[in-house]
């Protein structure tokens, strides 16, 4: 069953344009509408899955993050290089915050960056609606895993918290973000991970682009919309830094979503492109990692 956004999740504005159609090549084949807000420019999936019905459009292998297949030369690709990001998010972690303190990784799949959170020391929660990806967690993190985000950890509260491509999925929004506020320490740090819509390589693939992903992917951010709606709940933005593989993995995927045979060169030359233009272009990269703390008073 479909849902109708009525208002702009960052504004509130009422009115929205045609953006661009996207097919589900991951599951359906089904074809979904991304929007724009009139006002603000922010762009979401509408109509779109309610929460009910969103969870079979995640029923494939193909789907890593929540199955760790490595079935197929992306998938190998997609494995070989989340042994380097892994130890990159906790070298990240570890400059952001003092000591190693309490991390919670909100939509953790498999437990992959909690575990190697873990092993430096950290002291890992995390929270996953999946239940067989949530299974695997528990199996490799020795840890016991939430299941719902607004629910969990009434009582505590954490020095990191991080969603890496995680905020795009979460059907609400502004909830969750009010959650994160009252859950991470006064002097702790917020690390959000999406993709960019504005990146070179969405703009060379267009609605063939990886990271539309429709309908899983509920919003489509770009630097100004994420930084007014956090803006929105007591957040300020610390910096924003470049996930540069993403380039080269989404590109690979766009390049089999558009022509029905991956380009692993011409995708690979995108990916560099990219990036180069994404440096040039004040952090316009593929995908990028915001961190935000609390406004200072």
């Amino acid at each position: 069953m479909l849902e109708y956004i009525e208002e702009c999740p960052v504004c509130k504005n009422t009115t929205t344009t045609h953006f661009i159609t996207c097919k589900d090549h991951t599951v359906s084949h089904e074809a979904f509408n991304i929007v724009a807000c009139t006002a603000c420019g922010f762009k979401f999936t509408n109509p779109r899955p309610n929460a009910t019905e969103i969870g079979k459009y995640y029923q494939s292998e193909a789907y890593i993050s929540h199955s760790n297949t490595s079935k197929g030369i992306v998938a190998k690709i997609y494995h070989q290089v989340r042994k380097i990001t892994l130890l990159d998010k906790v070298k990240l972690i570890n400059s952001l915050y003092h000591t190693k303190g309490k991390l919670l990784d909100v939509g953790c799949g498999t437990g992959m960056f909690l575990n190697t959170a873990k092993e430096d020391g950290w002291q890992v929660n995390g929270i996953e609606p999946s239940d067989d990806a949530r299974k695997l967690a528990e199996e490799i993190t020795h840890t016991s895993i939430a299941s719902e985000v607004l629910t969990a950890f009434t009582n505590q509260k954490f020095n990191i918290i991080t969603m890496w491509h995680v905020l795009e999925h979460v059907h609400l929004l502004n909830e969750t973000i009010d959650w994160l506020f009252n859950k991470i320490e006064n002097d702790g740090k917020v690390i959000i991970a999406v993709p960019n819509y504005q990146s070179y390589d969405a703009s060379v693939y267009q609605e063939s682009w990886a990271a539309y992903d429709v309908p899983r992917h509920l919003y489509h951010f770009s630097k100004d919309t994420i930084k007014q709606l956090f803006a929105a709940h007591g957040f300020e933005l610390v910096k924003h830094l470049p996930m540069k593989f993403d380039s080269f993995y989404v590109s690979m995927l766009s390049s089999k979503y558009q022509t029905g045979k991956t380009n692993y060169i011409g995708a690979f030359l995108n990916g560099l492109k990219s990036n180069g233009v994404g440096e040039k272009n004040d952090n316009n990269y593929s995908s990028i990692i915001y961190i935000f703390e609390k406004k200072k008073s």
